[in-house]
């Protein structure tokens, strides 16, 4: 008979069977057959690079410099056995000098090199020892232990001993610091706004609370609210409502069941820095220019991918290979999260929601001015928010290929480890296939860009229309070309096989901007255009039929219908108002299951609810958001405000190859205004994993830097802060806005391609004579007046002012002034204007 060959799995099975878990608390036997190193080093090895001698009983190991990732330069011991459900305890004593944070893992050992423990311990020259414990997730027989100590500029000597891996161990649970149960917005609540805030406590009949200023005194008291039990923490929470007390000051606290919150403000000023810092964000994202110290003080770093080694692009990078025959320049755009990759769909959603931060302030009530950003193009007379936008989507037009066609992405060969500056990423950047959504998403952003850039630069706005035009004709040729959802090598896939969304987002875009019927009936042909859109997880990259629909109802056009597609965004703003009323957090976001960027989700549900406040004029919308955005602020189960630089406890380990600051402490945390990913029940990283295992939705977070699943920075989450704290800052100290007494009557009786004239007639609909006025609309793109009469113009950007003569000053009651205007046309769709002022407050 012949004999059956002994396979890797029947040894796989023997080596287990062999083995039993250890009862928790009584050690197991010893994993490392050699952690001290008495007298040889076998059976460890090592890379190539690294020079290894045994000294003073120690294994050390010369590491050069100029490597690049953690994974350069290796020491490793392999078969380990490790069995599923088992607690391991793993420690060792280890020097560096100089002084330097490496990483140690126990993994499988081969690829994709899944981590059962990561840790990154900060090494001293006098050493220390280091004590980890883990659960194995497997049974393996086959485990790694690694020891991870390249990526250094400069060379360095490591040194280990004692190393030891033993089963047995009592199983740490991870407890995250939530400190006071009494949950707030530790930044600032509008003195004229809603303020509520969470206790977390057993009982379960009202208790009193108190607020007291920061001299202890108490300003206000009354008793909680009684919720129970909220489902995604697992916390018995009472509500606390404080908005009847308005008076501006710092260092408030409130007290309740014993507990005294962490401090915060009653003041408007926090978020208009608030609103600036979410918009600086963008800069430090930069591809291909140095970031200035002079700038940003603390993040200088050379400029990346310009085709200067050890960088491998973007000045000219092929495609992956068999994909095209062609180079491209893709310099320039922001890096899209915590990786060098530039993906168009998230690109897409992010310079749209900038822009549409700006043409928010041409269109609602309650708006701020953009700040300042402190950025290279300051002071070129075009809005810094505009300057910054540019930046991308300049990028995003170098995507496209003749035929209208764009790339998904442009990102590394292989993934990359942290920490790693973009100037001294040495892998090869590809690009990879066109893509119907990518198409689609160029052809929305450009579309939007055509009209906002029309008054500062015409053969910019003309370009994108151009490019918008192109990429729409193609993605209607090509409708199914989608991302795979295996090319996740040295970059994130974003694949996506439903397009209809974004179908609808850039007709609706390009409709917005031409008035033109094709667009026009493929928007109203869709059943987008009607259907219930904004589910309980919110709006995405991968789900923009709500980007299409909100500039609808919010950017003036033409398109019939109009008051359901405004209405339909009210609905919206409904759902979330039922769901932020439903739990005692005050969060419009709260489904079974926490996604990826839950707040971004977050984010993205306030804008809607804001909205549908811009569109209806109804305050409990601007509550609402209002305080949407005091869970992202440190009400919530954590009690940490998931944006970093504010709050007492604040996220400020994102997930960052450059901000790195906790693996290298040369490197800074992120810049303040970044919002962190957020709760994530999916918890897909093995930091998470390590810790998370089990966790209620809310808890499902850790402030790690090897946290990419819960943790990471992204353009798009802060594309959707920056909306929604452009909002909160253009409410002022929360005082609701008076409406005007007046009315507006605005024609545009002749139109032609060179040129239109207008006629607004403006009525006192009061009971009081106006004295003096100045009427302030916009137009929705580049158009511009040129003569005017029976008033006083000027103009700056798309807002025109135009202010009383001498003549007709006064307007009695019930009485009426018209001027009349001759203007020079732009091309594109010319609407009458949904917003007109009068000495600044809303005419109807």
């Amino acid at each position: 008979m012949r004999r059956r060959p002994f396979s890797i799995l029947a040894a796989t099975a023997l080596v287990m069977a062999c083995l039993a878990p250890t009862a928790a608390g009584a050690e197991g036997p010893e994993q490392i057959g050699n952690g001290t190193f008495d007298t040889t080093d076998a059976p460890w090895w090592h890379t190539g690079n690294l020079t290894v001698t045994i000294d003073n009983g120690q294994l050390c190991a010369d590491v050069p410099g100029g490597t690049v990732n953690p994974w350069d330069a290796i020491i490793g011991y392999d078969n380990v056995p490790l069995l599923n459900g088992e607690t391991y305890a793993y420690s060792f004593f280890a020097t560096a000098t100089p002084g330097r944070v490496i990483t140690a893992l126990v993994q499988l050992p081969i690829d994709p090199f899944t981590q059962y423990l990561s840790a990154h311990p900060d090494l001293s020259v006098s050493g220390n020892t280091y004590n980890y414990t883990f659960t194995s997730p497997v049974d393996l027989p086959t485990g790694q232990v690694a020891f991870q100590i390249g990526g250094s500029a400069t060379p360095w000597r490591f040194c280990v001993d004692n190393v030891s891996l033993k089963g047995g161990a009592e199983p740490v649970v991870y407890k995250p610091d939530t400190g006071p149960r009494v949950r707030v917005n530790q930044v600032a609540y509008l003195p004229k706004g809603p303020k509520g805030a969470t206790l977390v406590t057993d009982a379960t009949s009202p208790l009193p609370w108190q607020l007291k200023r920061a001299n202890g005194t108490v300003a206000k008291s009354g008793t909680t609210t009684p919720r129970g039990v909220n489902a995604t923490s697992g916390q018995n929470v009472h509500s606390i409502d404080f908005s009847s007390f308005t008076t501006a000051g710092q260092g408030y606290t409130l007290v309740a069941d014993g507990e005294t919150s962490r401090p915060f403000d009653i003041d408007a000023a926090a978020y208009q820095t608030l609103a600036a810092d979410a918009l600086k964000f963008f800069y430090t994202q930069r591809s291909g220019i140095a970031i200035s110290d002079a700038l940003r003080p603390g993040y200088a770093r050379p400029a990346g991918h310009i085709g200067v080694a050890p960088n491998q692009g973007d000045t000219s990078v092929p495609c992956q290979a068999g994909v095209c025959d062609y180079r491209l320049d893709v310099s320039g755009g922001w890096y899209d999260a915590g990786d060098h990759g530039k993906y168009v769909v998230n690109g897409g959603i992010s310079v749209a929601q900038v822009m549409g931060t700006f043409e928010r302030t041409k269109n609602a009530v309650t708006s701020a001015a953009t700040p300042n950003l402190v950025i290279p193009e300051s002071g070129n007379a075009v809005p810094d928010i505009l300057d910054e936008a540019r930046f991308e989507q300049e990028f995003l037009l170098k995507m496209q290929r003749p035929d209208g066609m764009v790339h998904h992405k442009i990102h590394d060969q292989n993934w990359t480890g942290l920490p790693l500056l973009p100037n001294i990423d040495p892998q090869p950047r590809e690009l990879h296939p066109v893509s119907t959504a990518a198409t689609l998403n160029l052809a929305a952003a450009a579309a939007q860009a055509a009209r906002v850039y029309a008054p500062y630069d015409a053969a910019f706005a003309a370009k994108n229309l151009a490019a918008a035009r192109k990429a729409w004709a193609a993605a209607k040729a090509n409708p199914a070309i989608y991302a795979s959802v295996t090319d996740g090598n040295g970059g994130g896939t974003y694949d996506d096989t439903n397009v209809t969304d974004e179908f609808y987002w850039a007709a609706a875009e390009l409709y917005i901007t031409t008035g033109e019927k094709e667009f026009k009936d493929f928007v109203t042909s869709s059943p987008l255009n009607t259907a219930d859109i904004f589910t309980d997880h919110g709006f995405s990259w991968q789900s923009v039929a709500p980007l299409g629909r909100i500039d609808l109802a919010t950017v003036p056009n033409n398109l019939p219908g109009r008051a359901a597609v405004r209405q339909s965004v009210v609905a919206g703003a409904d759902k979330y108002l039922a769901i932020a009323n439903g739990n005692a957090y005050g969060s419009p976001y709260d489904p079974d299951s926490y996604d990826w960027g839950s707040d971004s989700q977050v984010a993205n549900n306030i804008n809607v609810i804001g909205a549908a406040y811009d569109v209806s004029g109804d305050l409990k919308y601007r509550n609402a958001a209002l305080q949407g955005v005091d869970y992202l602020l440190g009400r919530n189960a954590l009690n940490m405000s998931y944006i970093t630089g504010y709050g007492e406890a604040n996220a400020h380990n994102e997930h960052s190859r450059w901000y790195a600051h906790s693996l290298d402490a040369a490197l800074p945390n992120p810049p303040h205004g970044t919002l962190s990913g957020g709760p994530n029940s999916g918890i897909q990283d093995p930091v998470a994993q390590a810790n998370l295992m089990g966790c209620k939705p809310q808890f499902c977070y850790i402030d790690d830097v090897g946290s990419y699943a819960t943790n990471e920075e992204a353009i798009n989450w802060n594309s959707a802060l920056s909306w929604t704290t452009g909002f909160i800052a253009g409410q002022g100290d929360g005082t609701a806005p008076k409406p005007g007494n007046c009315k507006v009557t605005y024609a545009v009786p002749v139109s032609v391609p060179q040129g239109f004239a207008g006629v607004a007639t403006i009525k006192n609909t009061g009971s009081k004579a106006i004295d003096g006025w100045a009427l302030t609309w916009s137009f929705l793109g580049g158009q511009k007046v040129t003569q005017i009469s029976n008033a006083a113009l000027s103009q700056s950007g798309a807002t025109v002012t135009a202010k009383n003569m001498s003549f007709n000053k006064r307007i009695n009651p019930g009485k009426s002034v018209t001027i009349a205007f001759i203007g020079k046309n732009a091309p594109g769709a010319n609407p009458v204007p949904d917003l007109f002022t009068l000495n600044g407050l809303a005419c109807a």
